[in-house]
């Protein structure tokens, strides 16, 4: 019988071994998964190369990059302009073309003819490929119009009382942005809580019906306010029509994720973000936050609840997305690297 204390000894030392072993094999493992990925490269290059061989052929994948079109049917006080600015600021660096969609007294809808002439433009106008538009416009099925190759839809939507408010005091007060400019209800002074206790028509639920609609498109039953059809479309194209749809309050994240999957429009994005003058610039003026008792008021509304929800539904689908690209790491969030490859690559070359 050993002595109790050379019985602790060795299971101390079993314990060492033990780590010790289950380090190496998993040093192994990662070697062996080097090893396997590295093969793989080189059977891809192998490949690519023999194809070069076999005659000149076109960088598909560079065409590809230099005919995108990304579109951006920015929601008004969403912080649009603050993200615009980064793509203005990185267009001569990245090589790209930038242009606003500006609409007769910001109408989201488009006429019949104006619908044709827009794709046509964005399809056919070469010398504005690759090109970024944006505007406040609302979404347009380009498949209509019998367009093989659709523009890329990228959007951000915010807290919908949040920008009720900010929308109700930008009306009166403008921003720091344009500053001198006159606004339409400039000289109003009554504070929101006050419209909204009064039933005042710029504060009333219905003007929190935009969301839905700016993502449903231009079908007539998107502007009926409080059209379940129109939530559940907006639903849909969110999900299938758009390639990553951010929000206000998570706005650094949402230009993160656009870096690490379009480097072609937005590398350096995220670090123009970061130190840029232009971060955050428009911000409006006077703005007051709501009372409680305002905001539970607003909150009673049909229409707020299914804003919140296509809010709720938008906000879940970009963190489930964020979820499976970053990982954080000392509270810094990290963009993923390529977490796949090609093996098995059959036949073999000679």
């Amino acid at each position: 019988m050993m002595p109790p204390k050379l019985q602790l000894l060795a299971v101390v030392a079993f314990a060492v071994a033990m780590l010790f072993l289950e380090n190496q094999i998993q040093k192994l493992e990662e070697s062996r998964s080097k090893l396997e990925r590295a093969i793989a490269r080189h059977e891809v290059r192998e490949i690519e190369q023999r194809h070069t061989m076999d005659g000149p052929r076109q960088d598909a994948a560079l065409d590809e990059e230099e005919d995108m079109v990304i579109i951006y049917n920015r929601v008004p006080k969403t912080a649009s302009t603050s993200f615009t600015n980064i793509a203005y600021d990185l267009c001569a660096k990245n090589k790209y073309h930038v242009l606003h969609i500006n609409t007769t007294k910001n109408n989201p809808v488009m006429s019949l003819q104006d619908q044709v002439r827009f794709v046509k433009n964005i399809t056919s106008w070469k010398e504005m490929k690759p090109g970024f538009y944006h505007g406040h416009v609302s979404y347009l099925d380009f498949a209509k119009f019998g367009v093989k190759k659709k523009p890329i839809y990228i959007n951000v939507i915010r807290d919908p009382i949040e920008r009720l408010v900010s929308y109700y005091y930008f009306l009166r007060f403008g921003d720091d942005y344009r500053p001198g400019l006159r606004r339409r209800k400039q000289g109003d002074k009554k504070t929101f809580d006050e419209c909204v206790a009064e039933g005042g028509s710029d504060c009333a639920p219905e003007k929190l019906w935009l969301q839905i609609p700016f993502f449903c498109g231009h079908s007539s039953e998107c502007w009926n306010v409080g059209s379940r059809w129109a939530m559940d479309q907006a639903k849909y194209n969110l999900i299938n029509e758009y390639f990553l749809v951010g929000v206000t309050e998570e706005l650094e994240d949402f230009i993160m994720l656009l870096e690490a999957a379009l480097p072609r429009f937005f590398r350096g994005a995220t670090e123009l973000y970061r130190t840029g003058k232009k971060s955050h610039l428009r911000k409006t003026t006077e703005k007051k936050l709501p009372t409680k008792q305002t905001i539970a008021k607003l909150q009673q509304s049909d229409i707020w609840k299914m804003e919140n929800e296509f809010y709720e539904f938008a906000l879940e689908q970009f963190q489930f997305i964020r979820a499976h690209a970053v990982r954080e790491k000392d509270g810094d969030l990290y963009i993923l690297a390529q977490n796949f490859f090609y093996e098995k690559i059959y036949p073999k070359s000679n």
